[in-house]
């Protein structure tokens, strides 16, 4: 059996297509089976304050698509023009791998997979923009 396997901790709340669900008192592991299930933990969510960079900005667009708040196909075309952005300011090999992996899942409708391989470039963003401060 493939799919996603979230592992929870006690209390964690998560959202799946549109519903929080909050784990109970022991940590827990279910595996979601349906391929287009749209889950978002809310502890990895981003709230609209939060998203003040550019990658923050189109996981928070991504985001959107997660919790329903977002039409797929409308924000898809704007999603791939961002990531295009991204890809010009971010030339290094390692984030151009992430900036293909998400529009790979993209363009597949893996909304989550995507989000997750663009998560991977905020540490790289926060670096770059200390260092320019600095």
């Amino acid at each position: 059996m493939s799919g996603l396997v979230l592992k929870l901790a006690p209390r964690e709340r998560v959202l799946i297509n549109g519903a929080v669900i909050e784990n109970g008192d022991r940590r827990a592991r279910l595996s979601i089976v349906t391929p287009d299930a749209n889950i978002l933990r809310l502890r990895d969510a981003i709230h609209p304050e939060e998203a003040t960079t550019p990658v923050r900005r189109v996981c928070y667009a991504v985001q959107l698509v997660l919790t329903g708040d977002a039409e797929p196909e409308a924000a898809r075309q704007q999603l791939l023009r961002r990531i295009e952005e991204l890809s010009r300011a971010l030339t290094d090999h390692d984030s151009r791998r992430h900036l293909d992996i998400a529009s790979r899942e993209l363009l597949d409708r893996r909304f989550y997979q995507c989000l997750k391989a663009l998560r991977a470039l905020i540490p790289r963003e926060d670096r770059l923009l200390a260092a320019q401060r600095a």
